[in-house]
C-alpha cells in the first residue's frame, strides 16, 4: 500500500478554482466539473493545518467503487476518473490529479442532504434521548446508543455552507423540493442504503448511517458528490460492535479525540496534528477502503 505526497491545495497554473470546500477543489469546464479530493481534513467545522496522507485518494476511489456497484439503482454525475480523458490542460497535472480526481457532469444540486440511518448514533441519538424521535420519526422507547433500528429511516438535512448541517422534518423537505420529489428521494435513498449496508455487512462492516446528494442534469435525477466514504458515512467494524455506547469507526474520530484531549477551544486557528495522529487517521481511511473493496490503495 503506497503513500502519495500530501496534497493540501491544488495548484493548476492558468486555472482558477470555481470553489474550494473543506476537502475538495472544484474547477469548471463548461457543462463539466473537475472535482479534486485533497488531503485536507476538518474537525469541529475548521480545516486543520495538517493533511491526512492519501485521504483524498481513499474518498475518490471508494466513491468510484460505489458508483459502479450502485449504477443500476441511480445514474451518477461521473464522466471519467482517467486523467487521460480530462480536457486540456489537465493531463499536464497528472501528478496532482491521479487517483484523486473525477470529471463529472455539472448538475443543479438539490438543497437537501438525503440521510439514511440504520443505527441510533450521532445527532439522531441526541434527539432521541430528549424527544424519543429522530427528525420527527417516533422510535420505540428504551433504545441504547448505537442500537440497530427496527428498520432504516430517512432523515433529511439542510446543506450548510459553513457549520453543521441541520436535521429537518420530511414535511419541511416536501415544502423545499415538492412532495413528489421528496417521496422519490426518500425511496431512492433507502433503496441505496439497503443495498450498500447489505454489501458492507458481507465485508464485516456495519454501515450505521450515510448521506447522499442528488441533483438534476436536464430532466435526469443523478447521484453526485462523494458516496459512502468515511467522510459521509459511519462505518463500524462488525467484530467489535457492542451497542450501549459509541463505536470504533473508520473515520476522523481519532482526530476529534485528539483535539478534545488537548482541550482546544474550537476557535481559529485550528491546531496542527502530530505525525502519529495523522498517520493513524490515514490508516483508518485505508482500512475502510481495503475492507470494503478487498483491494489495497
Amino acid at each position: 500500500m503506497t503513500t502519495s505526497p500530501i496534497l493540501l491545495e491544488t495548484s493548476l497554473p492558468g486555472l482558477r478554482p470555481l470553489a474550494r470546500g473543506k476537502v475538495r477543489d472544484v474547477y469548471a469546464f463548461g457543462d463539466k466539473l473537475l472535482i479534486v479530493a485533497t488531503d485536507r481534513i476538518s474537525a469541529f467545522d475548521y480545516i486543520l493545518a495538517t493533511g491526512i496522507p492519501d485521504k483524498g485518494r481513499v474518498l475518490t476511489q471508494l466513491s468510484l467503487f460505489w458508483f459502479d456497484l450502485l449504477k443500476d439503482l441511480a445514474p451518477t454525475h461521473l464522466i471519467s476518473a482517467d486523467v487521460a480523458d480530462f480536457p486540456a490542460p489537465l493531463p499536464r497535472f497528472r501528478d496532482q490529479l491521479e487517483g484523486r480526481s473525477m470529471l463529472v457532469r455539472r448538475a443543479e444540486m438539490l438543497p437537501v442532504e438525503c440521510v439514511a440511518r440504520g443505527y441510533l448514533s450521532g445527532s439522531g441519538w441526541k434527539e432521541y434521548r430528549s424527544e424519543g424521535s429522530v427528525c420527527g420519526i417516533p422510535l420505540p422507547p428504551g433504545l441504547r446508543e448505537s442500537d440497530k433500528l427496527p428498520e432504516p429511516i430517512f432523515t433529511p438535512a439542510t446543506k450548510a455552507q459553513s457549520g453543521h448541517d441541520e436535521n429537518i422534518s420530511f414535511d419541511l423537505m416536501q415544502e423545499m423540493v415538492g412532495a413528489a420529489l421528496a417521496e422519490r428521494l426518500r425511496e431512492l435513498t433507502l433503496e441505496i442504503y439497503t443495498r450498500a449496508s447489505s454489501y458492507a455487512e458481507s465485508r464485516g462492516i456495519i454501515l450505521a448511517d450515510t448521506k447522499f446528494e442528488f441533483g438534476w442534469v436536464g430532466d435526469e435525477l443523478i447521484l453526485a458528490d462523494e458516496v459512502l466514504t468515511p467522510d459521509s458515512s459511519r462505518f463500524w467494524p462488525a467484530e467489535t460492535y457492542q451497542p450501549g455506547g459509541p463505536q470504533p469507526s473508520y473515520d476522523k474520530q481519532y482526530v476529534r479525540d485528539y483535539l478534545e484531549s488537548i482541550q482546544w477551544n474550537k476557535q481559529p486557528p485550528a491546531p496542527a496534528l502530530p505525525e502519529e495522529v495523522a498517520r493513524k487517521t490515514s490508516e483508518k481511511y485505508k482500512q475502510a477502503y481495503q475492507a470494503l473493496t478487498g483491494k489495497s490503495l
